[in-house]
């Protein structure tokens, strides 16, 4: 742990990471805490359901968009006003539940677009904070945090139904998401952090052609993560215990957590493209041996087990999509890997119910293996494309022909 410790006593570090962490916690809230809202208003299932996936999938949509203003504007405005504007969204959501129906929609619709793009705002920042041969094991560090969110997030919305309401649940989100932002947003670092100067182009960061290889393969895994979730609920059902779902989801976030930091500390001397393919192939054979659905003795070590690889698969994809993205796009490329990511767990979860339904949990166990086995066999087809060196012309021609207008000038 010595790795971690002195990373977080670097100025700034640790309160950009957990500021970045308790920030992003609605990320694993909001879409129960609507979900909740409106079985509480008196919805049925549907459209309960149905609210939570447009509160994803905007959430999706809108993490580009901003990531792309954050590397033009700066982060302390772009952070701060999108987190107020979604805060504000999640109030109106509270007060009016699911009815009128289209006010409900545009809330959640609004909550989900403007969530501020804390997680890649953070991965823009660290080289800016850290000295190189420490940012790996900042990738890491932060891979394996997120993980928990997922597991926590949940928690804390079940309990503050149970002590207070759902529409408590609701507010706290929005007002989790403003305290988190504005510790990370009026931090020395993110409000002197400016993107680097280029030349504008209407496709950004999809300019590169690594990132139109890693955006699909990670949205495929990001199938397999909202499988899981659902899955898990669906094995809890199998064996007469609403208890196992957590507990699987548990063991699941420690297993990353646990590769996530013995990945960060490894002086590693192959390529993070290389140890990409690897660990999205651990992955995927890691995910199939939950399809025998055993009891729950040989369920959770396998729980476990199924995490480990993931924490470093995506520590290797932040390495790799900062080589790999065009100059002065990052904070852009890192927004379109969480946009792919929730949107494929939006795309999982609604799979993983379709499979639950006919095939009961090992169904939906399957289809969480054929996800990452998709997402592997994308990178494969695509590892040509995974060379920094080509991106790396692209950031030269942009310097060249920013030199040439200076000259001409």
């Amino acid at each position: 742990m010595r790795t971690y410790l002195e990373l977080l006593r670097v100025p700034y570090a640790g309160r950009l990471l957990g500021g970045t962490l308790f920030g992003r916690l609605p990320n694993g809230m909001g879409a129960l805490a609507v979900l909740l809202l409106v079985r509480a208003d008196g919805g049925g299932y549907g459209l309960a359901g149905a609210l939570s996936a447009v509160y994803g999938l905007a959430g999706a949509a809108g993490q580009p968009v901003l990531g792309r203003w954050m590397d033009r504007r700066g982060q302390t405005r772009v952070l701060i006003g999108s987190a107020t504007v979604s805060a504000l969204a999640y109030v109106v959501f509270a007060l009016v539940g699911a009815h009128p129906l289209p006010v409900a929609v545009a809330a959640v619709l609004v909550a989900g677009f403007t969530t501020p793009p804390l997680e890649a705002g953070l991965r823009a920042l660290w080289p800016s904070v850290l000295t190189p041969e420490r940012v790996q094991a900042a990738y890491a560090l932060d891979a394996a945090a997120q993980e928990v969110l997922f597991t926590v997030g949940p928690l804390i919305v079940v309990v503050l139904v149970q002590l207070g309401s759902a529409q408590l649940a609701v507010v706290s989100t929005g007002l989790v998401g403003v305290v988190g932002t504005l510790i990370v947003a009026t931090s020395h670092p993110s409000r002197v952090w400016r993107g680097e100067p280029h030349t504008p182009h209407w496709a950004g960061a999809l300019r590169s052609p690594g990132l139109r290889v890693v955006l699909p393969a990670f949205a495929l895994a990001g199938i397999a993560l909202g499988v899981l979730s659902v899955a898990a609920v669906a094995y809890a059902d199998r064996e007469g215990s609403d208890a196992l779902s957590g507990m699987f989801l548990a063991a699941m976030s420690f297993g990353a957590l646990l590769g996530g930091l013995v990945h960060g500390v490894r002086a590693w001397r192959t390529p993070p493209a290389r140890r990409l393919l690897w660990f999205m192939g651990w992955l995927t054979v890691c995910y199939l041996p939950l399809i025998v659905v055993p009891g729950p003795w040989v369920m959770m070590p396998l729980a476990v087990l199924s995490g480990v690889f993931l924490a470093p698969a995506i520590a290797c994809v932040f390495t790799l999509i900062d080589e790999l993205a065009p100059r002065g796009t990052v904070t852009e490329a890192f927004a379109w890997l969480v946009a792919a990511m929730g949107a494929g767990a939006a795309l999982g979860m609604a799979l993983a119910g379709w499979a639950g339904e006919v095939a009961g949990a090992r169904g939906a166990f399957a289809v969480a293996g054929v996800g990452a086995g998709l997402g592997l066999l994308v990178l494969l087809a695509g590892r040509g494309r995974l060379i920094p060196n080509v991106i790396r012309l692209g950031k030269t021609a942009d310097a060249e022909l920013s030199r040439n207008g200076a000259s001409s000038a």
